[in-house]
């Protein structure tokens, strides 16, 4: 399968389909020659550095995704650490050209602040994680306890809803990283440490006793998490959110990255037209007509990717729960390709 990825490789970089309306964040990243995506210090299953210093995660795959349908090559994706204050104000400078970090989609950050939000493709909720030691089993018996939160993030602010809404009190302790607020907690500084349930599962292993601490049952907020661009290129948008689109439309249609090559020979019209075998999408879009097959091809479908950092091969073992298929009780769902 290699050889056949590399094989496409001279086709796919050779020439820009004449009839692409490629919009300026597209044009600069062929220009320079790689894309750059910003992601998150580490956070383990989303995005996190090997002891070789390659980034992987079920973040990363978004942005290898897009290497793969821009330039045909997984490695010409570059990766910027962002923290959580930092990280809109990086795209919008331009200093990043997508934002896949756990970033949640919120009517405030869609206003006004210069960047848009494009597809979800991790549905999350905040909770809490605390040491056994406290002999709490609920959210709800933590009046008048101190919290650990990062600074900046959709989680302090529904830390002061939710226990405005119950009527309880407590003690914020803001830290500007999340990597801050959890050394914090970890050293006993709080009573708490608060943030995406996800993340909680990913950061409970880094502890040096992870089995002295539980995260709580409550699921207190919200957190659809995806990848950002700045707003006022379509072009570079549309090609961001389909491409997470093609993700989760080759798991439902059952193409992976082992039967992908065997899938461009059906005569389904359906698979036909997500393949690039009939129409012209990949054209309009910038990239050639194959974009889906080869992005496939590399990094798999969102099934395969999920299991792979987040699910039943990783570490974190989390259940696909909301991040299922639409088909299968989930909230996972992709637009037509047609």
């Amino acid at each position: 399968m290699k050889h056949w990825i590399l094989g496409l490789a001279a086709l796919a970089a050779a020439t820009l389909p004449a009839s692409a309306q490629t919009g300026p964040t597209l044009a600069k990243i062929r220009e320079r020659g790689h894309i750059i995506c910003g992601t998150s210090p580490g956070v383990a299953g989303f995005s996190i550095q090997d002891a070789a210093g390659r980034w992987n995660g079920f973040d990363i795959d978004i942005c290898r995704a897009l290497a793969v349908a821009i330039f045909n090559d997984p490695d010409r994706a570059k990766f910027v650490p962002l923290t959580s204050k930092d990280r809109l104000i990086a795209l919008q400078g331009g200093e990043i050209d997508v934002l896949p970090r756990t970033t949640t989609w919120t009517l405030s950050r869609n206003l006004g602040q210069g960047v848009t939000f494009t597809a979800v493709n991790y549905y999350d909720g905040q909770g809490f994680m605390v040491a056994k030691t406290l002999g709490v089993a609920s959210a709800t018996k933590l009046d008048g306890a101190s919290i650990c939160v990062a600074q900046g993030t959709t989680s302090e602010l529904n830390l002061a809803d939710y226990f405005r809404k119950l009527g309880m009190k407590y003690e914020p302790a803001a830290f500007s990283t999340s990597e801050e607020a959890l050394k914090a907690y970890e050293a006993g500084r709080c009573d708490a440490y608060t943030t995406d349930v996800s993340a909680l599962a990913a950061v409970k292993l880094k502890l040096q006793n992870p089995d002295g601490h539980v995260v709580l049952p409550e699921v207190i907020s919200k957190e659809p998490l995806g990848p950002w661009v700045r707003t006022g290129d379509e072009g570079w948008f549309n090609l961001v959110r389909w491409t997470v689109a093609a993700l989760v439309n080759a798991e439902e249609l059952g193409v992976t990255q082992a039967n992908v090559r065997e899938m461009t020979k059906s005569a389904n019209p359906e698979i036909r037209r997500f393949l690039g075998l009939d129409g012209k999408f990949g054209e309009a879009m910038g990239v050639t007509n194959d974009w889906v097959v080869r992005i496939i091809a590399t990094v798999g479908n969102y099934g395969e990717s999920f299991d792979r950092y987040l699910g039943s091969q990783s570490r974190l073992k989390l259940a696909r729960g909301p991040n299922a298929l639409w088909t299968q009780g989930g909230l996972q769902y992709s637009p037509p390709f047609r």
